[in-house]
């Protein structure tokens, strides 16, 4: 079996946009951060970045890297769970997904809670990784506690903190804004952060009456447009958004995730922030840096915050483009549960190229499999 860890889908470089290159921190290591959803274009920040203290990075991507790329996600054919307690002894941490592996919409998935109590007693970490960014960690937290899940908020990392996160480890300065097209979460996150912020909610219910020789105004400022999930989203917010991107110089595009669809109810799927992103990135012709799955920073942020070893991780999750990515571009193990988008047939489609090590029906497939095991 090949290894875990598959290509990154582009080269990344970084180098500091400042002369004192000593002010930059990242979480991440290495060039699996942010190109793993851009297929075809080369995009760059010049160094000559005026805000001060950002990074300088550039993508570069050419057919050779992308045929190597294709030949690492080759991999062996995903395996059912049969034994559960193996799997749970190897790994320390368990990483899940939440929208289609603990709870639809606001129906949490049968057998959850017995399943983490299983998982703690035998002294599992658990944390909670979603690409919802509609909520903060501690808005998170309330819904756990409302579905009966005993779940902290250091447990949490939404892609609504991954931007915050984000932003502050590349030291983003706190003179400059961030427009945000997207819901109260990354609000709430960034403001957590210590930065300031414009757009969100508020900017809902805007409208542009167009006129003979109309020009809107937009703030100078902004130094990053942030985009997530917007069930408010409308022309005002997309036409904003596209005039920082496209005339602040060194103005960032970052998008907290790129998924196609979303559960905001268990009756279907919805569609997610990815409609959203693609919306800026069609006006712009600008890539997004995406700091939620599959991208590596959240998964290097946990490692460093507490101290796991990748290697002792099982990522579960329902998406095989997202969950079983991420797990395995930081080298964990992979496990896709049937819950969610992802069915058997799709897993199995010889067009599909991301295999997990395993997959099952639900997470509480891990009672009934350790029962038969013993």
């Amino acid at each position: 079996m090949l290894s875990r860890t598959t290509a990154r889908a582009a080269s990344l470089s970084v180098s500091a946009g400042s002369a004192n290159s000593s002010n930059h921190f990242f979480f991440f290591k290495n060039s699996q951060l942010l190109g793993l959803n851009n297929h075809n274009n080369h995009l760059s920040y010049a160094a000559s970045n005026p805000v001060s203290n950002f990074v300088s990075i550039t993508w570069s991507n050419n057919s050779s890297r992308m045929s190597r790329m294709k030949s690492f996600t080759t991999r062996a054919t995903a395996q059912p769970l049969k034994n559960a307690d193996e799997l749970i002894d190897s790994v320390e941490t368990f990483i899940f997904d939440c929208d289609g592996v603990i709870w639809k919409g606001d129906k949490l998935i049968d057998g959850v809670p017995e399943t983490l109590d299983m998982l703690r007693s035998k002294g599992k970490r658990l944390v909670f990784v979603t690409n919802n960014s509609t909520k903060s960690r501690k808005q998170y937290g309330k819904k756990f506690e409302t579905l009966g899940l005993n779940v902290s908020e250091e447990e949490i990392f939404a892609s609504s903190f991954a931007a915050a996160a984000y932003l502050k480890s590349i030291n983003f300065p706190k003179d400059k804004k961030v427009y945000v097209i997207g819901e109260d979460g990354i609000l709430k996150e960034l403001e957590l952060a210590g930065f300031q912020y414009l757009g969100g909610p508020e900017d809902g219910g805007k409208k542009i009456e167009l006129k003979p020789g109309f020009l809107m105004e937009h703030d100078e400022s902004v130094g990053a447009v942030v985009v997530g999930f917007d069930r408010y989203v409308n022309y005002f917010k997309i036409q904003y958004g596209t005039l920082c991107i496209r005339e602040n110089p060194g103005c960032l595009f970052i998008a907290t995730n790129r998924d196609a669809v979303t559960h905001l109810t268990d009756a279907q799927e919805w569609a997610g922030g990815g409609s959203m992103v693609g919306a800026i990135q069609g006006s712009t012709q600008r890539e997004p840096l995406v700091v939620g799955k599959p991208s590596t920073f959240m998964m290097d942020y946990l490692a460093n915050e507490f101290g796991i070893l990748k290697s002792q991780i099982c990522m579960v999750g329902d998406r095989l483009d997202t969950d079983i990515l991420f797990g395995q571009n930081g080298g964990c193990k992979t496990l896709l549960v049937l819950s969610g988008v992802t069915t058997l047939s799709v897993l199995q489609n010889p067009s599909n190229s991301i295999q997990p090590d395993f997959y099952t029906n639900k997470i509480s497939d891990f009672l009934s499999l350790k029962a038969t095991t013993v």
